[in-house]
């Protein structure tokens, strides 16, 4: 589901996007790549999990079975996530350009992508940004949620990292505007009601 929310918030703002709001003319929104991107931007992320922590989301196959998941993820693809969903991506077969757009996921790469021209990447990565576990939100909502897992995930905790990601956030919170200068529609009109219809489309598509 949250590959969905995301795929959903990514078509939303490529089918709102509006070049004419710009004088940038070389802007090229590629709405089927970065749909195709959004949909596998967390395919090997169950090498990741802590399948104890929410046993109810397990349900009905049951802890076993996903383990037996994991395990033959980790003998597959190795313990790297993002590596795992790279190596998905590539044997799934996806076209070079969605894959590289696929690359601009990560929380990390907030300030290298708002800096780059490619409306593409700055709208899958901001996609991921607006989605929480169980829907859609507000980017400040979201960011607000991801500073202690970022944190946490942090190898050196200190003044440093507290102030790398105040950075990263602030370069996130600049490439909503950037997006929505050239947008038909505003952040809070993408939500759970407006992403739903969008949702069933997308169970449709065969990658």
């Amino acid at each position: 589901m949250h590959q969905l929310r995301v795929a959903a918030v990514g078509k939303l703002i490529c089918d709102n996007f509006d070049i004419g709001l710009s004088e940038e003319s070389e802007i090229k929104i590629e709405t089927e790549n970065v749909v195709i991107a959004c949909l596998l931007h967390d395919m090997g992320n169950i090498i990741k999990f802590d399948l104890k922590a929410f046993p109810e989301l397990l349900e009905p196959k049951g802890y076993e079975y996903w383990k037996g998941v994991q395990e033959e993820f980790f003998d597959k693809y190795g313990h790297d996530e993002h590596q795992a969903t790279f190596k998905i991506a590539k044997e799934i077969g996806i076209n070079d350009r969605a894959f590289e757009i696929l690359n601009a996921v990560g929380f990390t790469n907030t300030e290298k992508i708002y800096r780059q021209p490619d409306y593409n990447k700055k709208i899958i990565l901001y996609s991921d940004q607006r989605v929480d576990i169980n829907n859609v939100c507000s980017l400040r909502e979201r960011l607000e949620k991801g500073r202690k897992r970022y944190m946490t995930r942090t190898l050196i905790k200190n003044k440093s990292t507290e102030e790398q990601f105040k950075k990263l956030a602030l370069c996130a919170e600049k490439m909503e505007k950037q997006i929505f200068e050239k947008c038909r529609i505003r952040p809070e009109q993408i939500n759970d009601q407006s992403a739903l219809p969008v949702i069933q489309q997308l169970r449709e598509i065969s990658l």
